[in-house]
């Protein structure tokens, strides 16, 4: 076999490997994206049950009025927020959450009200799940970001036109006498 002929079959099989690898990682960053939006969809469902919860709570008459009207203003304020404005809205809810039922006795007077021990309980739920729901999509959004500032993917710009993922920041802090009461 002549050198060229050697020379140019080597070339083509690491151009085949590098293609290969390339290929493999582009496929892996499409996997995260879709775990992403997954992990947002799941997220953006914890969010909107939690402000449902909120609102349904608010507007049960188990609560006294001015705790009422802080809830459900910001449940709703929550619920209605532009993507924009969502983690602002989101971290109001929980400020309010906190204010409303900050001592254990505001829980007890909710759960002993009828129909009140569903209503604490799916609230204690919606809460806890909120934290697991954004650190999921957040650990997403990491790993596909700490892939994306690899060289090959900018410089093959494997990415493709998909938008650089953003965390979802907000304070996400469940009412301590809700998390008391659940454990």
């Amino acid at each position: 076999m002549p050198p060229v002929t050697a020379t140019l079959i080597w070339t083509l099989v690491v151009l085949v490997v590098i293609g290969l690898y390339l290929s493999w990682t582009a496929g892996r960053l499409d996997r995260l994206h879709a775990r992403i939006d997954a992990a947002r969809a799941a997220l953006d469902a914890q969010l909107v049950r939690r402000a449902s919860v909120a609102q349904e709570l608010a507007t049960s008459k188990v609560l006294d009025p001015a705790a009422s009207i802080v809830l459900y203003e910001a449940a709703h304020a929550a619920r209605q927020a532009e993507e924009e404005q969502r983690e602002v809205a989101e971290s109001d809810l929980s400020q309010a959450l906190r204010a409303v039922f900050a001592d254990a006795q505001q829980v007890e007077g909710v759960r002993v009200a009828p129909g009140g021990e569903a209503a604490a309980r799916e609230l204690t739920e919606a809460v806890r799940r909120v934290p697991m729901a954004r650190r999921f999509h957040n650990d997403a959004v990491g790993a596909a970001r700490r892939l994306r500032e690899h060289r090959k993917v900018r410089w093959f710009r494997l990415a493709g036109h998909a938008p650089f993922p953003m965390a979802f920041e907000m304070d996400d802090e469940p009412p301590a006498a809700l998390v008391d009461r659940a454990g």
